[in-house]
């Protein structure tokens, strides 16, 4: 062990960290899970030729190796543990290139989701992928999680957005996958097999990335009511019924919605249209952008109100971001009541009221709230579990594991955007089945021989180490 620290020294200088506070922060991330032990080491590169000479040595010396972007995961998928290496890169946070006329941009592994957009968007450009915390979160961390967000309905995920990617191999070599142009077909797509592969295939070091112009006009947002979730869940699969696609339609239930009002403040929805819900009531966010906003935003308005919604358009834009901020809010507020558990499964959307009643029905049954939010226009749900102490308790597992087992058998998945990670693994073969999760554990040794990279990720202890 000292062996090893001495020659990670030697090969990294400043960027090696042994202090006891690195080493804490990296063992958790935003998922409420911790290491139980602290990892060996913390090496925060700057440049690709760290990564390269990092990655060569831990194959040499069979160490397992933890990339990690932001930490703001939430699955348990960067978390570093004892004899692990946890390769932080967030330092690699340049904006290589803006190319406003083939609309893409060429960024490290570290820049945030919100600041390429900011970036994008002085050209007229925009950066689609929209998750909740693209204010915090890695554009590589997106990547390796294939990320989705508030606008995936109209948008799509990640994965839709990745034209190319620069990895780092488990041996240290540099692959550099796909390409800059509109279409292209050559050999197998290994842009999107490393997307979504949560560091278990590679490093994620350098991205290219599809921009796209910035909807004209200001979008409008619509606001509705329902007396129950199972209402407002049908509410929402009758828009998307209707052949409308508005850039975000959400839903947020009565539990939720409560806990966000607590956290933020009565001021914080004064004059928005959640100030005057009903106890009980679940309420549905809706926003419909570019130049045909305002007829696509009134016939999403019309719909609602025949589900039996009660509808408001926002007065102007700002109102409408105020609206959605408050959507933003909604880890916050959970997280400001104790440790949370936050979960994430997709139904097809012709199910999702199907999947709020099986939520409620898991709850009864365990005795747990489960305050639930969704991606109601993809069909991605967010279950969250709200409990004190260090460890998740039985009875939340137990009802997980029956809430992951009602997606799958409505025809969903167990995960739509966070990723496997630690908290889902135990539950891949169930959705995969034995083929289908063999395949995936040769594609595992086909990247990474060794074992070496991210190995408690995805596969159960043990299981992702592949023997020689």
């Amino acid at each position: 062990m000292t062996d090893l620290r001495t020659r990670l020294q030697d090969e990294l200088g400043a960027s090696v960290s042994f202090a006891p506070a690195e080493l804490d922060r990296v063992r958790a991330d935003r998922s409420g899970q911790r290491a139980p032990d602290r990892p060996l080491a913390v090496v925060r590169a700057r440049t690709v030729d760290e990564v390269q000479r990092l990655l060569r040595l831990a194959t040499e010396t069979g160490t397992p190796v933890v990339p990690r972007g932001a930490g703001t995961g939430l699955a348990g998928g960067g978390m570093g543990g004892a004899g692990a290496i946890v390769l932080d890169l967030s330092a690699m946070d340049r904006i290589l290139e803006l190319d406003p006329l083939d609309e893409l941009a060429v960024v490290e592994a570290g820049v945030l989701n919100g600041d390429l957009d900011a970036a994008a968007r002085a050209h007229g450009l925009w950066y689609a992928p929209d998750p909740a915390s693209r204010a915090i979160s890695s554009i590589g961390g997106n990547i390796a999680t294939n990320a989705g967000g508030l606008l995936c309905a109209k948008y799509g995920v990640t994965r839709e957005a990745v034209l190319g990617l620069a990895v780092v191999l488990a041996d240290g070599r540099l692959l550099r996958t796909g390409r800059r142009t509109v279409k292209g077909v050559t050999g197998y797509d290994l842009t999107a097999l490393l997307t979504g592969s949560e560091g278990t295939l590679g490093v994620i070091v350098e991205a290219t990335v599809r921009l796209r112009p910035v909807p004209a006009g200001e979008p409008v947002t619509i606001a509705a009511a329902f007396a129950d979730l199972e209402a407002a869940a049908a509410a929402c699969t009758a828009v998307i019924a209707a052949r409308l696609r508005p850039a975000m339609l959400e839903l947020v239930d009565a539990g939720g919605l409560a806990r966000i009002r607590a956290h933020l403040g009565d001021a914080a929805v004064a004059g928005t249209p959640i100030e005057h819900l009903a106890p009980g009531e679940a309420f549905v966010l809706a926003q419909a952008d570019d130049t045909d906003a305002p007829a696509t935003a009134a016939a999403i308005a019309e719909v609602l109100r025949e589900a039996g919604g009660r509808v408001a358009l926002a007065a102007d834009a700002v109102t409408g971001e105020r609206l959605v901020a408050i959507r933003r809010a909604w880890h916050p507020a959970l997280a400001a009541s104790g440790e949370v558990l936050i979960e994430d499964v997709s139904v097809p959307r012709s199910r999702l009221a199907d999947m709020f009643r099986a939520i409620d029905e898991i709850g009864r049954r365990h005795g747990v709230e489960i305050p639930t939010l969704a991606h109601a226009g993809d069909g991605n749900l967010h279950p969250n579990f709200v409990y004190d102490g260090d460890e998740v308790p039985e009875r939340v597992w137990a009802a997980a594991d029956d809430l992951f087992r009602a997606a799958v058998a409505l025809g969903g998945t167990l995960t739509g955007e966070h990723g496997v990670g630690i908290l889902k693994r135990r539950w891949l073969r169930d959705e995969l089945g034995d083929d289908g999760l063999e395949l995936q554990r040769g594609i595992k040794a086909l990247f990474d021989p060794a074992g070496i990279l991210n190995p408690e990720v995805m596969f159960d202890p043990g299981v992702s180490r592949i023997p020689a």
